[in-house]
C-alpha cells in the first residue's frame, strides 16, 4: 500500500513497484495528489485519517507493507499553520501505524527529509548528524521517525526512513511528473519562467558564504529517489535491520548553476530577479549518502543536474503541449 500514491514521489514510487513486480495498491485523498496520476495499480480514495477504511484496505488487498509519503510539505505553509501539520502529517501517521498493528503489517518505508537535520553544523550531512528541525514540516517528519522507532522496539515493525534532499525532475519515459499548485521548488518554477509562464525567477540570496553567493542544494531525481524506495522494500523483505538513509548525490548546485543549465538545456532565456535571503535558508545542504549506497546498493543513475533539469522540462512541455493526461 502506498499512501499519498497519487503525488509527485507517490506515483513514480508506483510505476517503479510494478516494474519490480510488485503490485502497488495507491491511496490517497486526492486532497493534493492527482487521479490521472495512478496508472501502476488500483486506487483507494481515502483519507488517512479514516482508520477504519485503511483497515479494509489492508485487508482486502492483503497488504504486505506500506510506503508512506502521505503528509502535507509546504515548509512556509507549515510555519503558518503547524496545527494543520501536526494533525495531517504526525496524527494521521499514528493511526496508520496503528491500523498496521491491527492487522499485522510489520514493514514500512518511510518518506522522510533532509528538514529533520535543520541547519546543519558540518556539510556533507551524515545520518548521525545531529536532528534540530527549524520548521514545523521537519518536526513533524521526526516525530514520525521517532514514532517508528518506538514501534518497532514495541511491536516489531521494521521501516527505513529515507531523508530524502532536493526531489527534483520527472519520469524519463513521461508518464508522470511534478504538478504542485502552488509550486515552491527552484527546478519547475525556473522552466515557467523560461515558458513566459512567470515574469522572472526569484532568487533568495546572493550574499551566501558559497562560491557564487547563492544557496546551494543537493539535486536527486525523482525516478532515483523512487529506486531506492524499491530497494529499502526488497532490504526490508532480507530481514534488514531499521535504519535511516540519506538519499542524495552528494554534489551541490548553486540556485545560479540550476538557471545557468536549465537555459543550457532548453535554449531559453531564464528571467530573474536578485531579492534577499528567505529566514531560515542554511547556505548549503549537500548529503553524505554512502549508506544508502552500502546497504541498499543503490547508485543514482538520473541526477545529474542537465538529466533532471531535461526530463522536467519535457514534463512541462508536454503539459502545455495538450490537456494534461497526468498529474503528480
Amino acid at each position: 500500500m502506498v499512501t499519498g500514491g497519487a503525488g509527485y514521489i507517490g506515483s513514480h514510487a508506483c510505476k517503479a513497484l510494478a516494474r519490480a513486480g510488485y503490485d502497488p495498491i495507491a491511496y490517497d485523498s486526492l486532497v493534493r495528489g492527482h487521479r490521472e496520476a495512478v496508472r501502476w495499480g488500483p486506487l483507494v480514495e481515502g483519507d488517512l485519517a479514516d482508520q477504519a477504511l485503511l483497515v479494509e484496505t489492508i485487508r482486502r488487498f492483503q497488504v504486505a507493507a506500506v510506503m508512506h509519503f502521505a503528509a502535507f510539505a509546504y515548509v512556509g505553509e507549515s510555519m503558518t499553520q503547524p496545527e494543520l501539520y501536526f494533525r495531517n502529517n504526525v496524527v494521521n501517521s499514528f493511526g496508520l501505524l496503528e491500523a498496521m498493528h491491527e492487522t499485522g503489517v510489520r514493514k514500512m518505508v518511510f518518506s522522510s527529509t533532509c528538514a529533520t537535520y535543520g541547519i546543519p553544523e558540518t556539510v556533507p550531512i551524515g545520518e548521525d548528524s545531529p536532528q534540530h528541525p527549524v520548521n514545523a514540516y521537519g518536526e513533524t517528519k521526526l516525530m514520525i521517525e521517532r514514532a517508528l522507532h518506538w514501534h518497532g522496539i514495541a511491536h516489531g515493525l521494521a521501516h527505513v526512513a529515507l531523508r530524502y534532499f532536493n526531489a527534483a525532475g520527472a519520469d524519463p519515459e513521461g508518464e508522470t511528473g511534478e504538478l504542485h499548485e502552488p509550486e515552491t521548488h527552484l527546478i519547475p518554477l525556473v522552466l515557467r519562467a523560461a515558458l513566459g509562464q512567470r515574469a522572472a525567477i526569484d532568487v533568495f540570496g546572493t550574499d551566501y558564504p558559497t562560491p557564487d553567493g547563492t544557496a546551494i542544494r543537493d539535486y536527486i531525481h525523482v525516478s532515483d529517489l523512487a529506486d531506492a524506495h524499491v530497494r529499502a522494500l526488497a532490504y526490508l523483505e532480507q530481514g534488514g535491520a531499521s535504519t535511516a538513509l540519506n538519499l542524495a548525490t552528494g554534489r551541490g548546485c548553486s540556485v545560479r548553476e540550476v538557471i545557468a543549465a536549465a537555459e543550457r538545456v532548453t535554449g531559453r532565456r531564464v528571467p530573474q530577479r536578485e531579492v534577499g535571503r528567505r529566514a531560515g535558508d542554511p547556505p548549503a545542504l549537500v548529503a553524505d549518502a554512502t549508506r544508502a549506497k552500502d546497504l541498499l546498493g543503490w547508485t543514482p543513475r538520473f541526477s545529474d543536474l542537465d538529466t533532471i533539469i531535461a526530463s522536467a522540462w519535457n514534463w512541462q512541455r508536454g503539459r502545455n503541449a495538450e490537456p494534461p493526461s497526468h498529474g503528480a
